[in-house]
């Protein structure tokens, strides 16, 4: 029902993980992003799997073990499918002997893609190759530049719904976390979003308290100087803003 990407930006630091699927609400089962590790948990979803995986991954377990666990515990393991990071970039993956058709994951040195009830392998290859090419991105926008080239491929067989997109950048929070629940055309949703981001969440988000620092940013004047500067940058590249927010009243 879904097919997913976990990615890891060696340059940042950060990890995320994209989904789509023709599936109510993927994006609230399927992902879970830590710190430093990522589980992404599908077809006949076991959410343990993720909840469970992510502790133990953010604890210093590897991923093969925690998978190879799971799947020896699981009753159901035939039809879970599921691919993992763990901290030090080590990736498990693994796909039920029972999964839908077209069912199968491709894993790398720095990112994973898996996915069933697919129109075919192209869709995962689409995916992994187009991560692997698009280092130019940051890595939300690598992420959806791999979802769309898989949608491209042909995606889930039965069509297109929801979506999600989720990155740490080594905090307990995610630094970004997005999602399109009902859609008819969820991954361009997600770009929108993801613009939308841009234009003030993500200059908030940066500058909030870490574990580094508890306090983070207490002066609001360069958070607000950054948003008034990006605004300009949009109007003189005649970028109109993508939001469907209204003012209050009308």
């Amino acid at each position: 029902m879904t097919y997913s990407i976990i990615g890891r930006d060696g340059r940042t630091g950060e990890i995320g993980v994209a989904v789509a699927s023709r599936f109510f609400a993927c994006g609230a089962l399927v992902p879970h992003v830590g710190p430093r590790t990522a589980v992404a948990t599908q077809a006949f979803v076991n959410p343990l799997w993720g909840v469970e995986g992510l502790r133990r991954l953010e604890a210093g377990e590897m991923a093969g073990e925690v998978l190879a666990d799971f799947v020896a515990r699981d009753g159901g393991q035939a039809i879970r499918q599921c691919h993992m990071m763990d901290a030090t970039g080590r990736i498990a993956a693994h796909t039920g002997a029972d999964c839908v058709d077209w069912a199968g994951h491709r894993t790398g040195g720095d990112h994973s893609v898996a996915g069933n009830m697919l129109v075919g392998q192209a869709v995962i290859d689409a995916t992994f190759e187009t991560f692997a090419d698009r280092n130019d991105l940051d890595l939300p926008h690598r992420l959806l530049a791999a979802m769309r080239a898989g949608e491209a491929a042909g995606g889930d067989r039965r069509g297109r719904q929801a979506a999600g997109l989720k990155v740490h950048r080594g905090q307990a929070y995610a630094h970004l976390d997005l999602r399109v629940d009902d859609h008819g055309d969820p991954l361009s949703e997600l770009d929108r979003l993801l613009d939308v981001a841009a234009e003030r969440y993500l200059h908030l988000v940066d500058a909030l308290p870490t574990e580094e620092d508890f306090s983070g940013a207490t002066d609001r004047a360069p958070i607000d100087a950054a948003i008034v500067a990006d605004e300009r940058r949009r109007r003189e590249a005649g970028r109109a803003s993508r939001s469907l927010a209204r003012p209050g009243g009308v």
